[in-house]
């Protein structure tokens, strides 16, 4: 598998961490910042929504677990980072719909 389908497999993956407090995915939500995948190692920038978030070991933990289960993939390093802060406007626009919050487009 080359790195750019391991890149997908892994954000295919991301897909399935679910914030338990909202109840979407971290890629809806848009805490993925970055995925590298090189030679099968994966490295892989994720954000809370806020640093006080209670849940970001467990989502963290989650996310490690996923992306180890993805065939072919090696080493898994996750960063949690917060620059930039994470905001409402790196949600997907389904994630916006879901929680009821009007988009620009919308206006």
């Amino acid at each position: 598998m080359s790195d750019d389908e391991l890149k997908a497999a892994v954000n295919e993956a991301l897909r399935g961490v679910i914030d338990p407090e909202i109840g979407l995915d971290v890629v809806e939500l848009g805490l993925v910042y970055d995925v590298e995948v090189k030679d099968g190692a994966v490295r892989i920038e994720l954000t809370m929504t806020t640093p006080a978030c209670p849940m970001g070991e467990q989502i963290v933990a989650d996310a490690e677990t996923r992306v180890h289960r993805v065939p072919g993939v090696g080493e898994v390093e996750i960063r949690l980072v917060w620059d930039p802060p994470w905001d409402p406007s790196r949600m997907s626009e389904k994630a916006k719909d879901v929680l009821g919050w009007e988009t620009r487009s919308a206006r």
